[in-house]
């Protein structure tokens, strides 16, 4: 008797089989955050990351959208992803400056169902992923917004990423500031000189910030100058990491004071 399966056998499981597959040709973004995905969860999860997927692409309402975007790591786990030099190589390719080793397996999911919304009428995505930001919780904003660098339409998420510098979580906070390069490439001056400040005041490293240098402005020098002798009249420490951020802009006064400031014995 011959056996003949339903197309939708294949379309249900491809994706545990082309995780299997090594050697597989990627040409997005979207195919690699799956390629991810599918490497460290069990074939169940890719399963319905798949049919997720598949509602998602068929016009689901909201309502779907928003409880599978909740339920994401009871399917996949919150295990670090796990990269090799190859897709170190891809993902750099795909989009310069994007920073994903400490993301999890569940970010990555997270971060693929948002691609998988429509996103022809610019309009509608956004209005759909305010609606995501507003109802998220820390777990899932951090997601989102480590996610800004991947989304199309990015000035149009200008506010959102605005809103998350101002959180008074700091994980929030981070997921904007640290290791995404979306703020050096659409803040304007003053949003970039209050995300650096407030990283200083939050204990958030500078180095961890992308465009750091590029974006060094005299502004945000005098702003530094005068947190450095804030800082000292209250007895408090000053990160060293101001100093490549002033000595350009600053005379040879400011940088003996501040060298000297920063040089003393810090507080305990």
């Amino acid at each position: 008797m011959k056996l003949i399966l339903h197309p939708s056998y294949f379309s249900r499981y491809l994706g545990v089989y082309m995780s299997a597959v090594i050697d597989c040709k990627i040409t997005n973004i979207s195919e690699l955050l799956h390629h991810w995905v599918a490497r460290q969860v069990t074939q169940d999860a890719v399963i319905w990351l798949n049919e997720t997927r598949e509602q998602i692409n068929s016009g689901a309402n909201a309502r779907v959208f928003f409880s599978t975007f909740s339920r994401v790591p009871r399917h996949t786990g919150k295990n670090q992803l796990e990269l090799t030099t190859q897709d170190l190589k891809a993902a750099s390719e795909m989009r310069l400056g994007w920073c994903f080793k400490h993301w999890s397996v569940d970010q990555a999911a997270r971060t693929l169902l948002v691609l998988t919304l429509a996103q022809a009428n610019s309009e509608k995505y956004l209005s759909a992923l305010e609606k995501v930001f507003t109802a998220a919780d820390v777990g899932e904003l951090v997601a989102l917004y480590q996610a800004l660098p991947l989304l199309p339409y990015p000035k149009k998420f200008l506010k959102l990423a605005t809103q998350g510098v101002r959180s008074n979580m700091t994980a929030v906070f981070n997921a904007v500031a640290l290791l995404n390069p979306y703020p050096a490439e659409y803040f304007d001056t003053l949003a970039w000189n209050q995300m650096v400040l407030k990283a200083l005041f939050v204990g958030s490293p500078l180095h961890l910030i992308q465009g750091l240098d590029l974006r060094a402005n005299p502004e945000l020098a005098r702003m530094l100058i005068d947190y450095a002798h804030e800082r000292r009249s209250a007895n408090r420490v000053i990160s060293a990491e101001i100093w490549p951020l002033v000595e350009q802009f600053a005379d040879a006064a400011i940088l003996d004071d501040l060298q000297r400031a920063i040089a003393l014995p810090q507080p305990t």
